[in-house]
């Protein structure tokens, strides 16, 4: 389906999509669709109920982000594919659609999981009750199976063609290729180019074993005590099982995870491997650089359905957790104690922003725009509210870190930038300590910005990334 995003009729595009699922549906499962709903999720997702020769089933059709191309849906499709012809408990795939772009696969009928999105944990954070750890304790299982496919039943699928073999390039290929569309696109600062450079000069030598990985390890559905169904490789790749591990703690807390180094624990009594806890933490930088430059895209302001601010919130918090797993490596005490100065007073600025909130309370909620959707468009000017109250501060410590670092005075943030990159490309070890404490420091407060309040404990916004290193 095609439309330009300025000119679209959105309630007939809702429609458009939900006639071509019903279309679908009657097609290729013989069925009459009952009932539609779409999810609260990054895609546009719907579950559709339907009856077929008497008999009521479910699907779920999955779309296509908008900010990704129709071959990464495929790529997702397919590698679920391979799972299932291998043993691995994914929802059964029934075929692909073209109108709306998507695939359709087996409900699973479970209470449902938490989105994993940043705006949603702060309200609302995940639950760890007994069940749901057993099934986390079991759920490493099944990650064993999943890297235990053979990467040669990947082949015939695009990026997977050609697994990297020399340790280096098994280490980077994901964060150098994300990195890169983060550079064509404009949206690498100092603080994701830092991190970069810390990835390259760090990565492991010693480790050559390639696996089938998920990506994003650790989403899957549960009933009780068993896992039912794995989900979500939309960012599969081949390569060290410890990246698959990492995930666990760059999921963790906003989706919580529970006791990682027990989960650790067991994938070693499931497997008979150690798990290198510091292979992890090196992983664990990784996996949360990748998925900030991803964010980023989510923020592209002409993107139909894009999410900007949760793009934003990961901006903020997860690249703040990603230096937290660099001082964990090499041993840097970084400083949380920070506080937000009163707010400069409302300028006119402010005024129009409080307005952009209310109306946008007021308006209508539809098939096409549902309530939440509505409710992320109002965070937009609420985080900018805050962030007009507080620009002026935050503007003039972040220059002053730069300056104290640098020896130098600089008359805005824009030059003190510049000079620190240019600092960051000369790729020093030594500059590493002073460096993770900066940009740490930055991106606490751009986080504290974001929520209006001084770090909290009780926020799982702020949470710090759990140690695991010698434990």
């Amino acid at each position: 389906m095609t439309g330009d995003a300025d000119t679209i009729d959105h309630e007939a595009f809702e429609s458009q999509c939900r006639a071509g699922i019903e279309a679908w549906v009657a097609r290729h499962l013989g069925g009459e669709v009952v009932d539609m709903t779409r999810l609260e999720r990054w895609r546009p997702q719907w579950k559709v109920t339907y009856t077929a020769a008497g008999e009521t089933g479910a699907v779920l059709v999955r779309g296509n982000r908008p900010i990704a191309p129709v071959e990464a849906l495929r790529f997702e499709m397919e590698c679920m594919q391979v799972l299932e012809a291998n043993g691995i408990l994914v929802p059964h795939i029934h075929g692909w659609m073209d109108d709306p772009v998507a695939f359709v696969m087996d409900w699973v009928e479970t209470a449902d999981r938490a989105p994993g999105m940043l705006h949603t944990a702060m309200d609302d954070p995940s639950e760890m009750d007994d069940d749901r750890w057993q099934a986390m304790l079991g759920y490493m299982e099944h990650l064993a199976a999943v890297h235990a496919v053979p990467v040669g039943e990947f082949a015939h699928i695009g990026r997977l063609a050609e697994p990297p073999t020399e340790p280096r390039d098994i280490a980077l290929h994901a964060v150098d290729r994300m990195y890169a569309m983060g550079e064509m696109a404009g949206n690498i600062d100092p603080s994701l180019s830092f991190l970069q450079h810390w990835l390259r000069r760090n990565a492991p030598t010693d480790r050559h074993a390639v696996h089938f990985l998920c990506g994003d390890a650790g989403q899957f559905m549960s009933r009780g005590p068993e896992v039912v169904a794995l989900l979500d490789f939309e960012i599969a790749d081949v390569g060290d099982t410890h990246w698959d591990l990492a995930c666990f703690r760059g999921r963790h807390p906003y989706e919580n995870m529970g006791d990682i180094p027990a989960l650790y624990r067991e994938y070693e009594r499931v497997t008979g491997t150690v798990v290198d806890r510091r292979v992890v933490g090196y992983y664990t930088v990784a996996f949360l650089q990748l998925a900030v430059v991803g964010a980023t895209f989510f923020m592209i302001p002409e993107i139909r359905g894009g999410n900007w601010i949760e793009g934003m919130l990961e901006k903020a918090s997860i690249t703040r957790r990603a230096y937290e797993a660099v001082a964990e490596l090499h041993g840097i005490d970084l400083d949380h104690d920070l506080h937000l100065p009163p707010p400069t007073p409302d300028s006119f600025e402010a005024s129009g922003l409080r307005k952009l909130i209310a109306d946008i309370e007021r308006l209508p909620t539809s098939t096409a725009f549902a309530e939440w959707e509505r409710d992320l468009l109002g965070a937009i000017p609420e985080f900018l509210l805050n962030h007009t109250r507080h620009r002026s501060w935050f503007e003039r410590v972040s220059r002053e870190d730069i300056e104290h670092l640098l020896g130098e005075r600089f008359d805005d943030l824009a030059a003190a930038d510049a000079a620190v990159q240019r600092r960051i490309d000369a790729d020093d070890p030594a500059d590493d300590e002073a460096m993770v404490r900066l940009m740490h420091r930055r991106m606490l407060r751009l986080s504290m910005i974001t929520t209006g309040t001084d770090p909290d404990e009780a926020n799982p916004f702020f949470y710090v990334l759990e140690p695991v290193i010698g434990r």
